[in-house]
């Protein structure tokens, strides 16, 4: 392939001031993911929320299907207009309201104008089958499946029907064992292997739902911002992934973590974002023959690659971009603060960087004003806006809009996304001065890290 990175790119296109925050609520009959949703509804009052039902989604019965409703299978893929829900739910992205019609369990018809549904910050989508196409299942920025005993189940189903549909109990049993539960074994069970998050006992799990609102909480601070940058990426999002990554920054961010092992997970989490960064390279597709002599088409990514720190902090990241990119060429950049600015004091970088992808490297995104100062340096030597993805381990909001405002085409790659700046312009929670704590010059290594009292 071609070792050159063309420097002229399209601009991004502008995304929508109001991206929804989509919640995709899956799990079988009466396993309570009503439930489920109306807690989370509940905790997310400062929140518009919004809740869209599977079931309004229903196929209308036709004259022929109404004469016999016991034949019919409601738990089947078919008996939904997808294509509906889809364009239903792409209209609510672009922030416009839309119309959802209402289903009548008894006659199995829609019924009446319907609802008008008014764009959120916070889409609730709830149904059997959310969960079983994947067109649908992109739209989602979290996937839940409650899962609940059969028996308990069949017994919320049992009550509701008669109670709430005027249906006998020997049609409900008769319904559930035709169509209900081999239609689950079918085709609501295998979806769950896709949820991001799994309730057991539905929606009587109070601790699960618990975590799981403040996971949401956590996602939608950061969502706030990534929908307003298109260039700003958070490394992955599941909810297995993101406990993982706060267990990480739990111990780095705690002022009684010795070096030894601060060292160690700030390595880690380092990797991460260096290998996330990494899979925002060009790349082009290749075909290589395996030991088996098998045709496999994979990818090659860019080799015209360097990586630029900003001293001293930035350094420490070095070995994780070594450990990814064999032989990977490394700039280095100091800048030092002149009374409310910043002014360089110092670069080396390869000779032939403008016409190479650049990785900037700095552990905490603050003011952001290094960052700039950094990046303006980069573009002087001839490199292109786009070809540069700034690498760093948590950023305050401040810093995110200062770059992404300034420097709309390059990316950005953090771990996490702190509340802000305090009064001495410091990331809060943040995790002190990190290259004391990394380097060990901040006092005695071996002991707990003391925050100092106001910035340097």
């Amino acid at each position: 392939m071609d070792d050159e990175v063309p420097h002229d790119q399209p601009s991004p296109q502008p995304i929508p001031n109001k991206v929804p925050f989509i919640i995709g609520v899956a799990g079988g009959t009466a396993s309570g993911k009503t439930t489920v949703c109306n807690v989370i509804i509940s905790r997310l009052h400062d929140q518009r929320v919004v809740l869209i039902n599977q079931d309004s989604f229903y196929h209308s019965f036709s004259d022929e299907q109404s004469a016999n409703p016991q034949d019919y299978n409601f738990d089947h893929p078919d008996s939904f207009d997808t294509e509906l829900l889809l364009s239903c739910m792409e209209t609510l992205k672009k922030g416009q309201t839309v119309n959802i019609s209402d289903y009548d369990y008894k006659t199995h018809k829609k019924s009446g104008p319907g609802r008008m549904v008014n764009p959120s910050d916070v889409i609730i989508l709830e149904g059997i089958l959310v969960l079983h196409d994947e067109r649908v299942r992109d739209l989602m920025n979290i996937k839940i499946f409650v899962d609940s005993d059969s028996d308990v189940r069949l017994g919320r189903r049992i009550k509701r029907d008669t109670v709430e549909r005027g249906r006998n109990i020997q049609y409900v049993l008769d319904q559930y064992h035709k169509h209900v539960k081999p239609s689950f074994e079918e085709f609501i069970l295998p979806s769950k292997k896709h949820a991001d998050i799994i309730i057991p006992r539905g929606g009587d799990n109070d601790v699960a739902i618990d975590l799981i609102v403040q996971h949401i909480r956590t996602k939608l601070g950061q969502h706030d911002l990534c929908k307003i940058y298109q260039n700003l990426f958070v490394i992955p999002s599941t909810f297995q992934a993101t406990t993982f990554i706060r267990g990480m920054h739990t111990l780095i961010r705690d002022a009684k973590t010795r070096k030894h092992d601060f060292v160690f997970y700030a390595d880690r989490l380092i990797r991460l974002v260096v290998e996330h960064g990494l899979g925002h390279l060009p790349f082009t597709e290749k075909q290589i023959i395996t030991p088996t002599e098998s045709i496999y088409t994979g990818v090659v990514f860019c080799k015209r690659l360097c990586g630029v720190s900003i001293i001293r902090s930035g350094e420490s990241m070095e070995n994780a971009l070594r450990a990814c990119c064999k032989g990977i060429k490394i700039g280095k950049i100091l800048i030092q603060r002149e009374g409310n600015g910043r002014q360089l004091i110092y670069e080396k970088l390869p000779k032939d960087i403008a016409s190479r992808q650049v990785l900037l490297l700095d552990p905490v995104l603050a003011s952001g004003e290094s960052a700039m100062e950094a990046i303006s340096l980069l573009m002087n030597k001839g490199v292109s806006e786009s070809n540069i993805i700034f690498l760093n381990l948590i950023a305050a909001p401040e810093g995110i809009h200062a770059v992404c405002r300034q420097y709309p085409r390059l990316k950005i790659v953090t771990s996490e996304i702190d509340v802000g700046l305090n009064e001495l312009s410091r990331v809060i929670p943040g995790m002190g001065e990190f290259g004391d704590r990394y380097f060990g010059t901040g006092g005695n290594a071996s002991a707990p890290f003391l925050p100092k009292n106001k910035a340097i």
